[in-house]
C-alpha cells in the first residue's frame, strides 16, 4: 500500500501553482494541483501519458496545437509526448493528474 498524501509535501512550482503528491507506486501516479488567479501551466512534453480531472475551477488547456474549455467535472487525456499546458480563467482552480508511469521528478 502507498502512502498517505499527508506522507507528500505541498511544493510550490512555476506559474502561482502548487503540487502534491497524493499517491504514487512505479506505474501510476496522481498529483493535485492548486493554480491562484493568474496562474499558468507553461506549455511542456512528457513522456507520461496523463489524465486531467479538473476538481474546480475553468481551465483553457492547450495539447498540440488544440485548445478546450474545461470546467469541474470534466476530463481530459494527453498522450505521451504530446505538448500541452494549462491556465485557469475566472479564478484559482484544482487538477488533479494522474501519470503512468510515475514522474519521478515530482518525488
Amino acid at each position: 500500500m502507498s502512502n498517505p498524501s499527508s506522507a507528500y509535501p505541498v511544493v510550490p512550482v512555476e506559474g502561482k501553482a502548487t503540487r502534491q503528491v497524493l499517491v504514487q507506486n512505479e506505474q501510476l501516479m496522481i498529483v493535485e494541483f492548486n493554480f491562484e488567479a493568474g496562474g499558468v501551466g507553461a506549455l511542456h512534453s512528457h513522456p507520461h501519458v496523463q489524465s486531467t480531472f479538473v476538481k474546480s475551477g475553468r481551465f483553457e488547456f492547450t495539447c498540440d496545437g488544440e485548445t478546450r474549455i474545461l470546467s469541474a467535472g470534466d476530463a481530459l487525456l494527453i498522450p505521451s509526448g504530446a505538448v500541452h499546458g494549462c491556465k485557469p480563467l475566472d479564478g484559482p482552480g484544482t487538477l488533479v493528474d494522474s501519470f503512468t508511469p510515475r514522474r519521478d521528478d515530482f518525488l
